[in-house]
């Protein structure tokens, strides 16, 4: 026996030393075997070529060589896998359930070059719209326009006037409405800025008709509310897309109870694909409701409710992210404090006395200084996993308060790709030091989760873990990378979308890794993601995704 051979078999006895039966399974649901993959193995996610993976009953029940996986389950159904990855299915740690299935109901402006460009988009839509309609869309960024200025009302007037308009910036954190819109909400010139929001308006006081963070709620409050059906179509397309993508848990960052319901249902009715951790939106409502019983954990073996979602301040892009300094390239802005610190504080205390995790969104260095403040002042300790989301630009001294408190890092690697045209230009370059640090977080001791922040942006995890191993865009710029002293190793990258995941949704007994016992989630993708040149990463197909050992995606090829 070669030495090559030994060790694999040693390897193989030792994941299924207690497993492995010497007779043969009694199940209640035939055996599977994925067969002939290189599997990202055990705890450690070690590369093994030509390994298979046996699951029953929704569970792994042995991993190792293949041609000993046949042998000792001669019964079970095959899978030829060979020419995959086999990974631990993976979880995309912050996105948006249901504003991902309304982006894809809505108009769609993501990329769109100019705001001509979204302005052709909603005309388009209108034309086919029900008399008075509200026609609503989302995904332009200014950024990427000729002149990065804010759109206004104005062209929307010209080419839709008797349909009120609403485009969410993509980042959520902004919107630009129509004329039409802003008399439905009763908005004027004498309308004040709400509290933690802003009314852009022109040199005479009067709304330019973009509205930043809180002043949202002025246009969201009078867009018809979607009805049950409706919205429960919408998350089962989003589901459906997430499977696609080969992810098989998302942590949904901010849901509300109608969207908690038609999970539920979709989940009865045995149409729901994916799991989801739920981080219940901060609404007093909904948290009485809520933080009164126990988390509910695995309804359906597909639903988590145990975290609420809070929001510290707005977005970079919108300059509406909390900065300790005013921002370089807007010297009389210092962004928006969404919420009050002391209202974060009291919020985290009640989370933690009933056993919910606090998890808060937090961009600005000021942000997410303010969230670890109060977390520190609610007694926050490792054993309550509090998240802050986002955590983008943070003040060197603030890197190492994240492990004292067992806080975790839950990042989006594309936003860093996604911004580093312009986000030099927001903060300067000493800031931008502290920005989208990935490895920083690592080195000083705390947790990585990754996720997309969909439908931000794409729902793609390899677009993620491409922008983690190589800082550049999908062109290949900048070469090198951006800021490369801050890239992930693939491995890293792999775990913050799987082990880390599962550990910030207090799930990695059950999930993240391939051994027996853990539930069957795994993501089945084209070739060895290790032996690939890494800069093909946001190229990688998925040929399956299995979810508790049901194949909820097939690549028909």
């Amino acid at each position: 026996m070669t030495i090559e051979r030994r060790a694999a078999v040693l390897l193989f006895l030792a994941f299924t030393a207690c497993t492995m039966p010497n007779t043969k399974r009694e199940t209640s649901v035939p055996e599977v075997i994925y067969a002939g993959g290189t599997v990202l193995a055990g705890p450690s996610q070690t590369p093994q070529a030509n390994w298979s993976v046996v699951t029953a009953n929704g569970l792994i029940v042995a991993v190792g060589p293949a041609d000993a996986m046949q042998a000792a389950h001669p019964d079970a159904r095959v899978i030829d896998v060979h020419g995959t990855t086999v990974m631990p299915g993976l979880t995309d740690a912050h996105g948006h359930l249901y504003g991902l299935g309304l982006s894809l109901d809505t108009v769609n402006v993501v990329g769109a070059a100019s705001f001509q460009e979204v302005v052709d988009k909603v005309r388009e839509r209108a034309q086919r719209a029900a008399p008075g309609e509200w026609i609503i869309g989302r995904g332009w960024d200014q950024n990427r326009w000729p002149d990065k200025q804010f759109p206004t009302a104005a062209p929307l007037d010209a080419a839709v006037a008797d349909h009120p308009v609403w485009v969410r910036r993509v980042d959520g954190h902004a919107g630009v409405a129509n004329s039409a819109a802003m008399r439905a909400a009763g908005v004027t010139a004498a309308t004040p800025d709400p509290e933690g929001g802003r009314i852009l308006r022109d040199s005479k006081g009067n709304p330019t008709g973009v509205f930043i963070d809180g002043a949202q709620h002025l246009i969201d409050s009078k867009v018809p509310a979607p009805s049950a059906e409706l919205r429960k179509t919408r998350v089962l397309a989003a589901a459906q897309k997430i499977a696609e993508n080969g992810l098989t848990e998302m942590h949904d960052a901010g849901a509300e109870q109608a969207t908690i319901t038609a999970i539920q249902q979709l989940i009865d009715e045995h149409k729901f694909p994916i799991r989801v951790y739920v981080m219940l939106t901060d609404d007093p409502a909904l948290l009485d409701s809520w933080l009164t019983r126990k988390p509910l954990i695995g309804y359906g073996g597909h639903l988590t409710i145990r975290s609420v979602k809070m929001y510290a301040d707005g977005a970079l892009g919108s300059r509406g992210a909390a900065m300790l300094a005013p921002y370089s390239d807007d010297p009389s802005n210092t962004g928006l404090l969404v919420s009050k610190e002391e209202h974060m504080l009291a919020v985290a205390k009640r989370a933690r006395a009933a056993g919910y995790q606090a998890n808060t969104h937090a961009i600005g260095d000021r942000g997410v200084r303010n969230v670890i403040d109060a977390y520190e002042q609610a007694g926050a300790t490792p054993a309550d996993r509090f998240r802050v989301e986002h955590f983008q630009i943070v003040a060197p001294s603030d890197f190492p308060r994240l492990a004292k408190h067992g806080i975790i890092a839950s990042m989006q690697p594309t936003h860093a790709t996604s911004d580093m045209p312009w986000a030099e230009a927001r903060v300067g370059p000493e800031r931008i030091k502290g920005a989208y640090a990935w490895r920083t977080v690592l080195n000083s001791g705390a947790r990585l989760a990754l996720g997309s922040d969909f439908p931000v942006e794409d729902v793609n995890p390899f677009f993620g873990l491409y922008s983690a191993v190589t800082r550049q865009d999908q062109q290949g710029n900048p070469p090198g990378g951006w800021y490369p002293d801050q890239k992930l190793t693939l491995a890293e990258a792999i775990r913050g979308f799987t082990s880390d995941a599962a550990y910030a949704a207090f799930e990695e007994s059950s999930r993240g890794a391939i051994e027996p016992g853990k539930l069957a989630d795994l993501t089945i993708v084209e070739g060895d993601l290790y032996k690939a040149p890494q800069s093909q990463l946001f190229a990688t197909k998925v040929r399956y995704t299995v979810v508790g050992g049901d194949v909820v995606y097939r690549n028909a090829r």
